[in-house]
């Protein structure tokens, strides 16, 4: 059975395409470069964290529902809301206050990207 991690994964990954279509198409003409480039930032790291999922989902089909992957599931999917989310509400709208949340999202997709380099390391070499 796929993990869940996976169906996050393909959402995440959908909705990418679609805020990056979106910042492309509509926002361009809409918001400063600056803010444009924002926007572009959080999309860039909502794709990379949802092929992320992806790559978490099939890992826990295959090695099994380990702790650690689901808890790296849940840091990504945590930290595309918390890094990306802040990065698109402040290029939208220019709230700074928002600032200080997106390392937070940072922080999570480090550790999870960090959680799973731990269960691949100790899975080396075997075979399931």
């Amino acid at each position: 059975m796929l993990s869940k991690f996976g169906l996050y994964g393909a959402f995440h990954a959908g909705l990418a395409v679609i805020l990056g279509a979106f910042g492309a198409h509509t926002l361009k003409e809409r918001i400063s470069e600056e803010m444009l480039t924002v926007f572009e930032t959080g999309v860039r790291y909502h794709m990379y964290h949802a092929l992320g999922l992806l790559v978490i989902g099939l890992l826990a089909d295959r090695l099994g529902g380990e702790g650690k992957l689901r808890l790296a599931g849940r840091l990504m999917h945590l930290g595309i809301f918390l890094f990306s989310g802040s990065l698109y509400v402040l290029s939208l709208t220019e709230f700074n206050w928002v600032g200080p949340i997106t390392p937070l999202g940072g922080v999570a997709f480090v550790a999870a990207w960090a959680l799973v380099v731990v269960v691949l390391w100790k899975r080396r070499g075997q075979a399931k």
